[in-house]
């Protein structure tokens, strides 16, 4: 589907928006009125009319979700809800910094990423009917601080100051009814998380099922675009790097609507090729295969007692394999994130083997030094030792850690979403276990999702 503001779409008479000539200074429009405005006093000042609240996933965590709406003087609050949402990121895609810099220096460093920016806006909502909205991660901000938290907060509170007063400087200058809402944190208000979505329809009385969705779209820079040549005209081709993440594309199939670049929809530059670290189309929910996928069907038992220690990464699917596969073949769980130390999960063994019991060891065991403390367990215990090892990829892990951390229905242990260093640190210690470590034979698996349709349907979208 063409975008919404599409140039081919542009009537007779009114004015192209293709891009400046190249050496066209681009300043921005607010920072002498800011400078301005400093002078004035207070009784002459025009009122802000950006009201900003805070919001939580639930009434039992700290708000994490900050959201200004702007709301002009003149505006009739008793219009129609609008069905059609044109979605926006802020930094590299309505503006820029006006330094030059990666990170603004200031709540005045900014200016429009290309001077039609706000003339597209203003034009979505008063000729269009579209409700103009801006999406925005922004994990440089903090709205509460753990009670444990003991770093300086002075600066990081600065920046939520600055961000209110660009984003004032911002609303101000589109003047049309608009709300700009910023995730602060790993949850699900972040991108490509839907949780700021679902707040816009609240926020405007538009029910989730009766959003517009074919004319609906997103607009932002982080789309697994890889590095390449890209645009036209008097410079010619133009190297571009790959883009960071592809958190605004995947959001935008959360969401269910169309993705656009910049570039495409501002300057009407051609699609350029993307890939996403993880696709979840390759992942098609497979009846066969959840059916099939017994117990006897992936884990032979081979001995009347024995010990069988896991490998693999967070997030692999080591508890849930416990649970359908070895739980009904009698064996006992030892788990670090249970116990809290590996001490006790080795003492939690010894007593397990000398009670008769078999075990199942639930943890990473990344690396031969971690491995062997088990081997000499099975040993002392003289009974034999296998290991299953799950050859998950990272991408999927931090992926399936997203899906549990945000779905309860999914996470009967109700285990926190775990640090990016969770990975890394595993990444960093990993060696594949070997037979002549000590182990009678090592089941090797594949990452298939194994579960319902509905578990499917919440597992097959984008939460990291």
């Amino acid at each position: 589907m063409a975008p919404p503001h599409s140039a081919s779409k542009r009537k007779a008479g009114e004015a192209p928006i293709s891009p400046p000539p190249i050496k066209r200074s681009l300043q921005s429009t607010t920072t002498k009125s800011a400078v301005a405005n400093f002078f004035t006093p207070t009784s002459q000042k025009p009122k802000d009319r950006t009201t900003w609240s805070e919001r939580g996933p639930n009434d039992d965590v700290p708000a994490t979700l900050l959201v200004g709406r702007y709301v002009p003087e003149a505006h009739n609050s008793g219009q129609k809800p609008r069905r059609k949402i044109a979605a926006f990121d802020l930094d590299s895609t309505l503006i820029t910094t006006s330094s030059g810099k990666k990170h603004a220096s200031d709540a005045t460093d900014w200016k429009w990423w290309h001077p039609h920016v706000p003339g597209i806006l203003q034009e979505l909502y008063k000729e269009k009917d579209y409700q103009v909205v801006i999406l925005s991660n922004q994990g440089g901000m903090t709205l509460h601080f753990d009670p444990s938290y003991k770093g300086p907060k002075a600066n990081v509170q600065k920046r939520v100051t600055e961000f209110k007063q660009k984003c004032s400087a911002i609303l101000n200058s589109l003047d049309i009814p608009i709300s700009v809402y910023a995730a602060t944190e790993r949850d699900i208000y972040r991108k490509p998380n839907t949780g700021m979505w679902k707040e816009v329809c609240e926020d405007y009385d538009i029910p989730e099922n009766e959003v517009d969705l074919e004319h609906s779209f997103f607009v932002g820079d982080a789309g697994g675009r890889v590095a390449g040549l890209s645009g036209s005209g008097s410079e010619g081709l133009v190297a571009k790097a790959k883009d960071f993440s592809c958190s605004d594309r995947n959001f935008a199939h959360n969401a269910g609507i169309t993705y656009r670049t910049p570039e495409e929809y501002i300057l009407g530059e051609k699609p350029r090729d993307f890939a996403r670290d993880f696709d979840v189309a390759q992942f098609p929910f497979d009846e066969a295969v959840s059916s099939s996928e017994g117990p006897s069907n992936v884990f032979e038992r081979k001995n009347q007692k024995d010990v069988v220690l896991f490998c693999g990464p967070p997030g692999a699917g080591k508890s849930t394999f416990f649970w359908r596969h070895l739980r009904p073949l009698g064996y006992e769980r030892v788990n670090q994130d249970s116990l809290k130390s590996r001490d006790k999960c080795l003492q939690a063994a010894r007593e397990l083997l000398s009670e008769g019991s078999s075990v199942a060891v639930d943890n990473t065991n990344a690396d031969p030094e971690t491995r062997a403390l088990w081997v000499d367990i099975a040993s002392k215990a003289k009974v034999p030792i296998r290991c299953v090892w799950f050859k998950t990829p990272l991408h999927i892990c931090e992926h399936n850690d997203a899906v549990r951390a945000h779905n309860q229905s999914l996470n009967p242990e109700a285990r926190q979403r775990l640090p990016k260093l969770a990975f890394t640190g595993f990444a960093s210690r990993y060696k594949a276990p070997q037979i002549k470590e000590g182990f009678q034979d090592i089941v090797e698996l594949e990452f298939k999702f194994l579960g319902t349709k509905e578990e499917h349907d919440i597992w097959a979208r984008y939460w990291a």
